[in-house]
């Protein structure tokens, strides 16, 4: 995620920035905020409404005299690419350049489907989007690429996901070069769900989050002081391997045993039913179950809340967050599952620490990760420095 060089913004990637947050402002305000002179401000303008990035072409209410220009971000400037892999579904986007969804689609994945495999499938069918969206013609600005576990986004690998067997150290960055030679930027997924509940979501109220992803396996994202947390080796937030008393001796899909993964993942809830005689693929699957009354489904849903919310109580005494927002799969029965995680995490946080904490459930549902990708992308392709290159190189 970008965060301002400065407190006062004077470049021409400044300026946009400042625009694109506001989403209308006159000459005389964007003169105001910078601190920039009218001359200065008319340059700087210039060269964002020749580029397509602003446009000026609707008017603020007049307070005496004639009316001014409105300045607006131009969100139909481009596209932004969005995949966002899951354990065991791809959801696809094309999106404008406000991170709105022009198209979508799904892939459904097949049970350790490696990279060679899946990245031709999603290359190609963000090339039908392309049509389906009728942005053929479109200056694709940029790729936003999620995956579980961690990455390393300049190496544009994975570096640890044991929900997807076979990624770690694959170039993925390759598989997009027939498609477009925009920027490719690579993310973990929980982090993604973070900044789209943070912006648009559950979270928008609150600047001090902790999101958790429960699916397939389990990941939170942590937004600090209205700043993403990304730790430094990019693994903050990665607490489905912590160890656990109830999951001692059992062993887990990244090769240690003992992870609350073994007792509260999606795969490992999967397991336990396929054992019992049901017929479940993923963790949707388990959450449907749920809700037809089936008591196994239910109670190892409530279950898993209770090790998550035990194992957070730690996150939550350390971080102080003022919200926790439960996404992923079992968003879909939220009510079961947080019942069992209030009754650990009230349990084993401080009175303090959870005074005023909000649980809340994810409020974008499915469509976070595309929403999260398309924001982590945009910040970076078109985030001050960015467009101050642009700027110097065109």
């Amino acid at each position: 995620m970008s965060s301002p060089r400065t407190a006062v913004p004077t470049s021409v990637g400044d300026i946009y920035a400042l625009i694109r947050a506001k989403r209308g402002l006159t000459r005389s305000e964007v003169g105001a905020l910078s601190g920039l002179s009218r001359t200065a401000v008319n340059a700087r303008v210039s060269e964002l409404t020749s580029r397509g990035l602003v446009v000026e072409d609707q008017h603020a209410p007049s307070t005496g005299g004639r009316p001014a220009a409105v300045l607006r971000f131009n969100a139909a400037a481009g596209i932004v690419l969005t995949a966002a892999v899951g354990g065991s579904r791809t959801r696809l986007g094309v999106c404008d350049l406000a991170g709105d969804a022009l198209a979508t689609a799904y892939i459904d994945q097949e049970p350790g489907q490696g990279p060679a495999s899946l990245m031709p499938d999603i290359v190609g069918r963000l090339d039908l989007l392309l049509s389906e969206a009728d942005r053929r013609d479109a200056r694709i600005f940029g790729v936003g690429l999620s995956l579980p576990g961690t990455v390393d986004p300049v190496r544009g690998t994975s570096i640890d996901t044991p929900v997807l067997s076979g990624w770690n150290g694959a170039p993925l960055f390759p598989y997009f070069r027939d498609l477009t030679p925009a920027p490719v930027v690579l993310g973990n997924d929980a982090n993604v769900i973070a900044l789209a509940e943070w912006r648009e979501g559950a979270g928008r109220a609150f600047d001090d989050l902790l999101v958790i992803k429960a699916s397939t396996g389990l990941g939170a994202g942590i937004i600090l002081g209205g700043v993403l947390q990304v730790g430094s080796i990019r693994a903050a937030g990665e607490f489905g391997h912590n160890k656990t008393a109830a999951a001692a001796g059992r062993a887990c899909r990244c090769g240690d045993v003992g992870c609350l993964e073994t007792v509260a993942g999606g795969w490992a809830l999967v397991r336990a039913l396929r054992e019992d005689g049901r017929t479940v693929e993923n963790l949707r699957d388990v959450v449907a179950l749920a809700h037809t009354g089936d008591a196994l489904a239910r109670r190892l849903i409530r279950d898993s809340g209770r090790h998550v919310g035990k194992v957070l109580a730690a996150a939550v005494n350390l971080l102080n967050p003022a919200a926790l927002v439960v996404a992923g799969d079992v968003a879909g029965a939220y009510d079961i599952f947080v019942a069992g995680l209030r009754e650990t995490l009230y349990g084993n946080a401080t009175a303090l620490a959870t005074k005023n904490l909000d649980v809340l459930p994810a409020a974008l549902g499915d469509r976070s990760g595309g929403i999260g990708s398309a924001t982590m992308v945009l910040d970076e392709v078109l985030g001050p420095r960015a467009v101050d290159a642009l700027v110097t190189t065109s």
